[in-house]
């Protein structure tokens, strides 16, 4: 009698090299399969399933909406357990993870999808497990994208270790640096400016910034322009923290998505800085071209006037206004047609004369939606700054604004990564997460790498810094002051 067989080794796609299980693969083996299996593998095993959906669009739409930070419901994966199994995604690829996780019965596509830190949406709630294998697919499909976090760097001294060897930093912000002068970022949730402006009523607050809507109603964007335009030279110590990167000689570029030119009043100079989105340093007439300083037209901006073109308004001076026909006679008398009735009558609102010429609006140069990013931006991020950079600091920004977004993706995934912000993002791997006021973040930084911030700013009192449970690279830090 023949032997009894063994459990057969799991086979891959028609056509694909034979999967060993992880217990007898080969690290080689084990790299080969990650690089060779494709996720079209995984979506091959639900096609039945998939078919019953519109497109694999819709689930992209309301990923965002589903994030959420692993552990936070009953049921979900523990934040260990999260990174454990978007490690093991890596290393065995997407087929043979599929059968260490759903073939094997260790966990359901509901419960993994908490892994890649999504929730199962509501209109799931009573649908059998295979309903969420399409959404699964999509999740592993945007990790596998993702850059894969360093695990080597973890603490706040690596942190400060990478700072101190550093010699090519990268800095990308936004308006998180800012705050605390009271400028309002965007998207803070009560406070940010777009929940500002439901009153207006856009189908989009981002219109505001629409070059479209500009053109066709600049009232629109001046009505809330007030608000954001720098009202003092004051910086912070995030914007002299990447000025002190400047002076010590480690900072290659500061990519800003910020408008309000504090990174120069800083002393980041123009040759370290691209602004991605322009600035209020300068504006420019829509009409001629015009350009002047941007100071110059923020007393009608915190007057609640559109700021007009001067050299429009000059050269509009000399020519005599143009009058429609005089409708009285030479004694003052209304002339009266021959059937009795007013010479009014004969007004026409596409008579020429109405069309009287009118001086250009002055639009500061921030780009708008719809507008091309710098020449500079792309020119020195693909010339220059990828070849040379050394570690990249991601501060006050959740990254949720293309094309900069993307920096960090383009950028080789070998260079240390890290993020300064209130709050964690999901959708990138960073290495080392640094959580709280971006302020007192860099205060703490610069206490350990034995550099003195001098700032207004910076106040008496201890900051503790204590390691988010579950997460062996996330930091959150907090000040105490004194009375």
């Amino acid at each position: 009698m023949p032997p009894a067989e063994g459990p057969r080794a799991p086979q891959g796609p028609v056509g694909a090299p034979p999967l060993a299980t992880p217990e007898t693969a080969t690290p080689e083996e084990l790299e080969r399969a990650a690089i060779t299996i494709s996720v079209a593998d995984l979506e091959e095993r639900v096609a039945d399933t998939r078919d019953s959906w519109e497109t694999d669009s819709m689930y992209e739409d309301i990923l965002e909406t589903l994030e959420q930070e692993s552990g936070d419901t009953p049921g979900s994966c523990t934040p260990e357990e999260a990174s454990r199994l978007r490690r093991e995604l890596r290393e065995y690829g997407p087929v043979v993870f599929a059968q260490r996780t759903l073939d094997s019965g260790r966990y359901t596509a509901r419960k993994l999808l908490t892994a890649f830190n999504l929730k199962a949406p509501a209109f799931l709630d009573d649908c059998p497990d295979e309903d969420f294998h399409p959404l699964l697919t999509v999740a592993i499909t945007r990790e596998l994208a993702k850059r894969a976090k360093l695990t080597r760097y973890n603490t706040v001294n690596d942190a400060v270790h990478l700072l101190q060897r550093s010699s090519n930093v990268i800095v990308l912000t936004g308006a998180g640096i800012s705050t605390s002068l009271g400028i309002p970022d965007f998207r803070s949730k009560g406070t940010g400016l777009y929940s500002k402006l439901e009153h207006l009523g856009l189908n989009d607050p981002q219109e505001v910034f629409d070059i479209h809507t500009f053109k066709d109603d600049p009232t629109i964007f001046y009505s809330v322009a007030k608000d954001i335009i720098p009202s003092t030279d004051r910086y912070t110590p995030t914007h002299k923290f990447i000025a002190m990167l400047h002076e010590r000689g480690k900072l290659l570029t500061n990519y800003s998505q910020n408008i309000d030119n504090l990174e120069i009043v800083a002393g980041v100079p123009n040759d370290r800085l691209i602004q991605c989105h322009g600035s209020f340093g300068g504006a420019t007439c829509v009409e001629c071209g015009y350009k002047t300083a941007g100071e110059d037209i923020f007393p009608d901006i915190r007057a609640g006037v559109i700021p007009k073109c001067p050299r429009c308004i000059q050269r509009l001076r000399p020519a005599a206004p143009k009058r429609k026909r005089s409708s009285e006679g030479p004694n003052g008398r209304r002339r009266r047609r021959k059937n009795g009735h007013d010479d009014d009558d004969d007004d026409d609102d596409d008579d020429p004369a109405y069309d009287i010429p009118q001086a250009g609006v002055m639009k500061p140069d921030i780009t708008f939606f719809g507008e091309d990013l710098p020449d500079e931006f792309s020119k020195r991020l693909t010339e220059h700054d990828r070849e040379k950079v050394d570690l990249v600091v991601v501060i006050g920004t959740s990254l949720k604004v293309t094309p900069v977004s993307e920096i960090v993706g383009w950028l080789p995934s070998h260079i240390p990564q890290l993020y300064i912000s209130r709050q964690a993002v999901t959708h990138i791997n960073f290495d080392i997460d640094l959580l709280g006021d971006c302020d007192v973040v860099v205060e703490e930084l610069c206490r350990r790498l034995g550099w003195e911030l001098k700032h207004e700013m910076v106040t008496p009192g201890r900051i503790t810094v204590k390691t988010e449970e579950g997460y062996k690279s996330r930091h959150v830090f907090t000040k105490e002051t004194s009375e």
